[in-house]
């Protein structure tokens, strides 16, 4: 068996959470591939040492003094090494990133040293091979990862070591230079390097035990998940649930290798396992869990006819598609349909939209609706389970909330209503509570 680990910023913040990961690494010798990502934060008032370098970076820019910011920079990653024990010096290589910044190198370089130190202390700390990203992480031209090579080379090059630890984050371009995945992106290395070795489990270290069913910023000790599936998982995070990456899912789902999120505070708790599949199916609840997002506008068209006019639906879309703007979701009748579109891309253009809208499909009635939110109801044992939908209503008629939309697809994995922005963590709760597990 072999496992590819990952651990995020607050798993690695100094010197203390170091210990705690290398003692998880070496509880199993299964553990032997590891993506590290840069120093989080070590209390509430803290800084990532991303946010410092960023800042070292805009001030650079605007050719103001980072001397002090990078102080701190320094001073942060010398001090995990002082603090481990260790011999390493990476002071010269901190200076030549500091000279770098102030000859206006890229933003994406300047970014990504925070996952190359902390992998190089990681590796000197558990004594084993320090393979740089940019060595064996590939993008195109075009700015998207080039899959293809990077699975050859990363496949190739760990082939002759048992063990590595590899920054997350980063990689490189065509002509050299290193490109970053979005925010979070060390989540999509552990998962690249996951598919190219064939490991047997995915571990993603962070600093809660595995998912819940709900924000608990918003439900009071919401339930823990035990098992979701892929499909689940992306339900949920594009819904707002951001234990993991949701672009991180994609390299391991193609391969059936399962994800097990897990706390490095509490490396006792089993977390929550991330499958393709399963027919386990939880006896004390009906849904895995429920999330949503605010910052909606529907865009309501109704026409007499319309199932009998050829390419009126895309019309609809082909008007927005000229804007630049995506659809969120598209439930429709047989005389109507509703586009649901994020409203940060309408901003500026919902005039012109509407009266594209006009010409292009002569609609009887056009209304917007905006300040929406979307609460997701999601889980795989919905299928089997007659009433769900009749329990999302009723939940949210007992708290006197009017539904706007409604939208569920014919997988029936999930049910998705729209409703005002002002109700959004009234309707949360309440839909909780009905579904939420007995306490044994």
């Amino acid at each position: 068996m072999v496992k590819v680990l990952k651990f995020g910023g607050s798993s690695l913040a100094d010197a203390e959470q170091f210990r705690k990961v290398a003692a998880i690494i070496n509880a199993e010798p299964e553990r032997r591939y590891v993506v590290a990502s840069a120093p989080g934060k070590r209390f509430f008032e803290d800084e990532k040492v991303t946010d410092l370098l960023l800042h070292c970076h805009a001030l650079a820019t605007d050719r103001n003094p980072f001397d002090e910011t990078f102080r701190r920079i320094s001073d942060r990653f010398n001090g995990i090494i002082k603090d481990l024990g260790l011999s390493l010096n990476i002071q010269p290589e901190l200076d030549q990133v500091k000279e770098a910044i102030q000859n206006g190198i890229g933003k994406d370089y300047v970014a990504s040293r925070g996952e190359y130190f902390n992998s190089m202390i990681l590796a000197d700390f558990l004594q084993v091979p320090f393979l740089d990203a940019a060595e064996c992480i590939f993008f195109g031209n075009d700015g998207k990862l080039d899959s293809k090579k990077t699975h050859t080379v990363l496949e190739n090059r760990l082939a002759m070591m048992p063990r590595a630890v590899i920054p997350g984050f980063y990689g490189i371009l065509p002509g050299g230079e290193i490109k970053t995945f979005s925010r979070g992106g060390s989540d999509i290395t552990g998962s690249i390097v996951a598919e190219a070795i064939e490991a047997d489990i995915y571990e993603n270290w962070t600093d809660v035990s595995g998912m819940l069913m709900a924000d608990p910023r918003i439900i009071d000790n919401p339930a823990p998940i035990d098992i979701i599936t892929y499909r689940e998982l992306r339900e949920l995070s594009y819904m707002g649930a951001t234990v993991l990456h949701e672009d991180a899912v994609f390299p391991v789902r193609r391969s059936g290798i399962p994800i097990n999120i897990r706390n490095t505070n509490r490396p006792e708790d089993k977390g929550t396992m991330i499958v393709s599949h399963t027919e386990e199916k939880s006896k004390d609840r009906i849904i895995t869990g429920v999330a949503g997002k605010t910052g909606f506008t529907a865009i309501y068209i109704e026409r007499d006819m319309m199932n009998s006019e050829l390419g009126y639906g895309r019309r609809v879309l082909e008007t927005l598609e000229r804007r630049g703007i995506n659809f969120e979701h598209l439930p429709s009748g047989i005389d109507t349909v509703t586009v649901v579109v994020n409203s940060k891309e309408l901003e500026g253009k919902l005039d012109l939209v509407v009266a594209d809208l006009k010409r292009a499909v002569r609609p009887d009635t056009i209304r917007v609706y905006e300040d929406l939110a979307m609460v997701a109801v999601v889980g795989r044992g919905m299928i089997s389970e007659p009433g769900v939908a009749a329990k999302v209503f009723t939940a949210l008629a007992k708290e006197h909330i009017n539904i706007r939309m409604i939208d569920q697809g014919s997988s029936e994995l999930n049910i998705i209503v729209g409703i005002a922005a002002k109700d959004y963590l009234t309707a949360l709760k309440a839909i909780y509570k009905e579904f939420e597990p007995k306490k044994l």
